[in-house]
């Protein structure tokens, strides 16, 4: 049997302090952690904590480093300094006395900057600059996650920004090892059934397509690109979703040039897949391994996946990253944010 930890207990109270809010357009809130504003900062910064690693970006030496200290490891945080993603995860997450004491207690945090010139040693011995090394690691979204145990393993990598209850069973779920017995999004998903929220029925929009959902892209090139939105009933985060972003007008503009579907990952509805294979939505996003709903999934026309979002995304971020997908973005960039830096958008 599978040992039930305080965490996972606690998610449940964690995620009843969300404030509900309707399907109505959402507006910044203090009180919810998922609803903020995220167009680029201007007039302020992100500053990194104070406790946060001094480190030469020896990645081999900062990991010893942790280990010295008795510590189950070392999580490298990347992260923009105009980044509203990286202000509420510092603000929610790194903010809150329990996940600062946590991470502190279990890892030592150094911190890359995606657009920085110092040079980063990675563990083999072969040096890039920090905007080379986010690209090398595959960093589409700021601000994101490498967990590495003391063995130089990587137990875990986030992409972008979760909340509070999320964050907090990620720390738990690398520092206690569980990363050893079973993958993050069973682990995330067993949590998740715990809970209750909201509505019964997914959030309809017009851009959808309606079932059947014959996704086959593997004999012949579909005409356009595709997304594919994972998302499940009782889920805040989806109403987020709905409510703020995808109530905009622009966003459904955009998406007309894309073939559009909406799946629940609680149900077995019949998919066949970008590749051809037979299979159900439930199946497909458990082969995914997807761990937060909403999850966008694009897809090119050929069936390859290009890009996915499996945290918190407000309109900045979704307006542009459609963007990515219909200039074909994707092909000369093989990241959004070495996109986003070759157009210098903030």
């Amino acid at each position: 049997m599978l040992r039930i930890t305080t965490t996972f207990l606690t998610l449940l109270s964690l995620f009843c302090l969300i404030i509900p809010l309707s399907i109505a357009k959402t507006e910044a809130s203090d009180d919810d952690p998922l609803v903020f504003d995220d167009t680029p900062l201007v007039d302020d910064e992100v500053h990194l904590p104070e406790w946060f690693s001094l480190s030469f970006l020896d990645l081999a030496d900062s990991l010893e480093e942790a280990a010295d200290a008795g510590k189950k490891g070392l999580i490298i945080y990347f992260g923009r300094k105009d980044c509203p993603y990286c202000e509420a995860h510092m603000k929610n997450n790194w903010g809150a006395k329990d996940i600062v004491d946590y991470t502190r207690k279990h890892f030592n945090v150094i911190a890359i900057d995606v657009r920085g010139q110092r040079t980063v040693t990675d563990f083999d011995g072969k040096t890039y600059t920090e905007k080379g090394y986010a690209g090398k690691v595959k960093t589409n979204f700021t601000p994101s996650f490498l967990f590495y145990d003391t063995q130089q393993r990587l137990m875990l990598k986030l992409s972008g920004y979760r909340p509070p209850y999320q964050f907090r069973a990620a720390l738990e779920y690398a520092a206690d090892g569980h990363y050893l017995r079973e993958d993050f999004h069973k682990y995330m998903n067993r949590a998740e059934k715990a809970m209750g929220y909201g509505q019964d029925t997914l959030n309809e929009h017009d851009s959808f397509s309606p079932p059947p959902y014959n996704l086959d892209r593997s004999h012949f090139p579909a005409e356009q690109p595709l997304v594919v939105f994972f998302e499940t009933p009782h889920c805040h985060a989806c109403d987020v979703l709905h409510g703020g972003p995808m109530s905009e007008p622009e966003i459904p503009l955009l998406l007309e040039n894309l073939d559009a579907i909406q799946l629940d990952t609680t149900q077995d509805t019949p998919v066949i897949t970008p590749a051809g294979k037979k299979t159900t939505a439930k199946k497909w996003a458990d082969e995914l391994k997807l761990s937060f709903a909403p999850t966008l999934i694009f897809f090119d026309e050929n069936g390859k996946e290009i890009v996915r979002v499996d945290s918190v995304i407000q309109l900045y971020r979704l307006k542009y990253l459609l963007q990515y997908i219909q200039t074909r973005g994707y092909e000369k960039y093989p990241t959004f944010q070495l996109w986003r830096e070759h157009l210098y958008l903030p």
